[in-house]
């Protein structure tokens, strides 16, 4: 079982679509096991495999807060024609899974999405009568307005309308709302903009007696970036953004009692950032 944080009285519970050890290049280009090892041997046993490999996972991150279920990212989703094979047509169990975790789909008030990237909207719909529907049919889902324009305009990518059939879909059924990248949830849910990865890219920061978290979104895709923040995606839409929103972030939450956690961060999947020399890394929260 993933591990879970708590946040004064608030628990964050990650419910996990897939994980596993991944060869860093898929997402970052400049991660080859050859630079993690040499340059991330404090993240190895914790958030990289003994080979150099990353430990990823993707993830929904749930909450109950101020009287609300939260879902934070929607995964992949099934039965969905996608590109990347490893993702393609899948038929896996989330849905029960959620439900175990004390989050079943009809009691769901509200979905984030940090972004509309392909894998953090995946169950925002499901597939019912050859139709896709909201599968939180009780929940607002909020979307960043800029993000909503920015992936509307550009169209369905080829092989794949993600558009389609996991944020439109939404927006027909009149659940979506389109929110300011620094919208105010609920008094201990709030997003923070972090642009770059995507053009309306939010974080999502909790706080509750006096404790705080954050979670990342992709604002990062692991936590060796903590280490090598100008190690960017190969999926980012604005490369100098991502880096320069990524370095402002480790500086604002360096030294601090903030938790981050990782929407793909493996192994323990969070921690704080410490300066370590003229550097930082994620230390793994006890």
């Amino acid at each position: 079982m993933a591990h879970t944080w708590r946040v004064g009285n608030i628990e964050i519970v990650p419910v996990i679509e897939a994980e596993g050890p991944t060869t860093g290049t898929f997402m970052l280009p400049d991660a080859t096991p050859e630079a993690v090892l040499g340059h991330h041997q404090w993240a190895v046993g914790s958030f990289v495999a003994p080979d150099g490999r990353l430990l990823t996972r993707i993830q929904a991150l749930c909450l109950q807060a101020d009287g609300a279920k939260i879902i934070v990212d929607t995964c992949v989703g099934n039965h969905k024609t996608r590109t990347n094979p490893f993702w393609d047509s899948l038929d896996l169990p989330f849905l029960e899974e959620l439900a175990v975790a004390g989050f079943p789909r009809h009691e769901i008030d509200v979905v984030i999405c940090t972004h509309l990237h392909v894998d953090h909207v995946g169950w925002n719909t499901m597939l019912t009568d050859g139709a896709w529907v909201p599968t939180f049919p009780n929940a607002d889902y909020l979307f960043v307005g800029a993000e909503y324009a920015h992936w509307a305009a550009e169209g369905a990518e080829p092989g794949q309308d993600v558009q389609a059939d996991s944020v439109q879909p939404v927006v027909d059924a009149g659940l979506a709302r389109l929110v300011e990248p620094d919208h105010v949830v609920s008094p201990s849910v709030h997003l923070t903009p972090t642009p770059g990865h995507t053009p309306g890219h939010a974080s999502v920061a909790i706080r509750s007696d006096r404790e705080q978290a954050v979670i990342t979104g992709d604002l990062m895709h692991h936590a060796v970036q903590v280490a090598t923040p100008q190690w960017g995606s190969g999926f980012d839409v604005d490369v100098e953004m991502a880096r320069s929103t990524r370095r402002a972030f480790i500086e604002r939450y360096a030294d601090t009692e903030v938790t981050v956690i990782g929407t793909h961060f493996g192994g323990p999947g969070g921690g704080r950032i410490i300066t370590q020399g003229d550097g930082h890394r994620l230390q793994v929260s006890s």
